[in-house]
C-alpha cells in the first residue's frame, strides 16, 4: 500500500482490506448467532456505513432485511456538532429486532442522537456495529456493541469513510499523515 493525497492532504496506509474483511466476517457471525431466527433488520447509516453494512449483510447467516438511513455532522475534516437526518429510516422498527451499522463513532454524538430517535419508536431492542471506533473522542455514555477496529482520534478515510465525498471508495483505510 502507498501513500495517498486528497484536497492537497497526505494520508498514509492504516488497516488493510484483509484485515477489514476478516473482521467483518467475525462480527457477521456474532450477529448471526445472537438473532439467529430472528429476522434482525440491519439499519445501514448513509453514506460511510453503505460498504461495511454490505459486506457484513452478505457475511449473515441468519435472514436479515436491511434498511437505510442517511444523517450528516461532518464538514471536511471536522464534526459541526449539529446532527441532521438527510434521509429518514421508513420502515417500522416497532417490536424488531434492530442493528444500527455505522462506519465510525467518535464524538458518539450522531449515534446518541439517532438511537434517541429510534427507541421512540419502540424496537424489541437495538444494537450498534461500528467499523472503527474511537474511544478518546467519545463525548456521549455510548458503548457500541460490536466493534470492527479501536483505533486513535485521528482523521481517516478509504472503505466508505471520505473527505469532502472523495476516497470512499478505497479497499484499504489510510490516516491522515501528521508529518507532511
Amino acid at each position: 500500500m502507498k501513500t495517498v493525497t486528497y484536497n492537497g492532504l497526505c494520508f498514509k496506509p492504516f488497516i488493510t482490506s484483509e484485515q477489514i474483511a476478516e473482521r467483518v466476517g467475525s462480527i457477521a457471525a456474532e450477529i448471526s448467532e445472537t438473532y439467529e431466527g430472528k429476522n434482525p433488520l440491519i439499519v445501514c447509516v448513509l453514506n460511510g456505513a453503505f460498504p461495511f453494512a454490505s459486506d457484513l449483510f452478505m457475511n449473515l447467516t441468519t435472514d436479515a432485511e436491511i434498511a437505510f438511513v442517511r444523517l450528516q455532522s461532518y464538514s471536511g475534516t471536522e464534526s459541526t456538532g449539529n446532527v441532521r437526518q438527510v434521509v429518514g429510516l421508513s420502515e417500522s422498527v416497532k417490536g424488531r429486532n434492530v442493528v444500527v451499522v455505522e462506519d465510525i463513532i467518535d464524538t458518539g454524538r450522531t449515534m446518541a442522537r439517532f438511537l434517541e430517535d429510534l427507541k421512540v419508536q419502540e424496537p424489541a431492542d437495538v444494537k450498534v456495529a461500528t467499523l472503527l471506533f474511537k474511544p478518546d473522542a467519545l463525548q456521549m455514555p455510548l458503548q457500541p456493541d460490536y466493534v470492527g477496529f479501536t483505533i486513535p482520534s485521528k482523521f481517516i478515510i478509504g472503505y466508505g469513510l471520505d473527505l469532502d465525498g472523495k476516497a470512499r471508495n478505497l479497499k484499504d483505510i489510510y490516516v491522515l499523515n501528521q508529518e507532511n
